[in-house]
């Protein structure tokens, strides 16, 4: 399956009513998701509300629906980079 490196940068009102069920159902899906294979890894970007994560998901569509079903998506830039094969990897 393809691999997809994505940058999610939040902006979410500190003050946004329901934040914290909010917060809470993002937590779930997006373990869900790491519990499944599909969000393989997920790193903070130090000193930022952001995160870069590497998805491996069947197709650009299926990347599309798991991220536009987070929770936080109204909230976020997303930026995806399509990954590939680099032929000096040992992986």
């Amino acid at each position: 399956m393809p691999l997809y490196a994505v940058r999610m940068d939040v902006d979410l009102p500190a003050d946004l009513p329901g934040r914290e069920e909010l917060l809470a159902r993002e937590l779930a899906y997006s373990q869900d998701l790491q519990r499944s294979g599909a969000w393989r890894h997920l790193w903070r970007i130090a000193g930022q509300y952001s995160n870069l994560s590497v998805f491996d998901v069947a197709d650009n569509d299926a990347l599309h629906d798991l991220l536009w079903n987070l929770p936080l998506f109204p909230f976020m830039r997303i930026d995806v980079t399509p990954l590939a094969h680099h032929p000096s990897s040992i992986d």
